[in-house]
């Protein structure tokens, strides 16, 4: 299972992109800085987290409007 997601600055999750089994490989995804709730987010710093059952990193973006 494989699970990537959105943070806000406060840590609060926004939106979850993926959360689906997937095989072995290189994917791409992409986020269209909407919330969960459908609500535009704000320009601004972001995390996303990519999780699986042996893996899990957090890294930094930014969202420019």
């Amino acid at each position: 299972r494989v699970v990537v997601e959105i943070f806000n600055l406060l840590g609060q999750k926004i939106k979850t992109l993926v959360n689906e089994e997937k095989l072995a490989g290189s994917y791409t995804t992409s986020w269209n800085g909407t919330t969960d709730k459908g609500l535009t987010a704000a320009s601004g710093i972001y995390f996303y987290r990519i999780k699986t059952e042996n893996f899990s990193d957090t890294k930094k973006m930014i969202l420019m409007r």
